[in-house]
């Protein structure tokens, strides 16, 4: 009976734990898939509006390509590859949606999306929130 009870303290603690170290936003955790934050760093949140692309990175991603759009997407909370992976999961279910690059490092997200295409920053907004993530600027540039 002890060992359960320890090991019942054990997982209510560690959920509360990760609830309060990777909270996403009020009302949003539930939209996520589960994931495991084992082996993740989690100390450097990243406000993608505050940092510039990394230009080797934008000329390497639209390298070779022609009339298309690229919307650079500022992203607050990204903080781990899972968040990145999520990401680019969702925009790829769009078949506007050509290629997509997530710089965890620099809080931007590179969607390519054909030229015809019409870029609502409401709907990457909503695609953004789903994985838990909040998408503060948008630029869109033709190529």
């Amino acid at each position: 009976m002890k060992k359960l009870c320890f090991i019942f303290t054990f997982v209510i603690s560690s959920l509360a734990w990760a609830d309060h170290h990777h909270d996403h936003g009020e009302g949003h955790a539930m939209e996520m898939e589960p994931h495991s934050h084992e082996g993740h760093m989690h100390d450097v949140l990243v406000e993608g509006k505050k940092l510039e692309v990394d230009p080797d990175r934008f000329d390497k991603f639209v390298e070779g390509q022609k009339n298309f759009q690229v919307a650079v997407i500022s992203v607050n909370g990204m903080v781990c590859d899972f968040c990145a992976r999520g990401i680019e999961r969702t925009f790829k279910k769009d078949k506007a949606v050509q290629k997509i690059d997530v710089d965890l490092t620099r809080g931007k997200v590179l969607v390519m999306y054909v030229q015809s295409a019409t870029v609502n920053f409401e709907d990457i907004k909503q695609k953004i929130l789903s994985n838990g993530q909040n998408a503060t600027d948008l630029e869109i540039i033709s190529i």
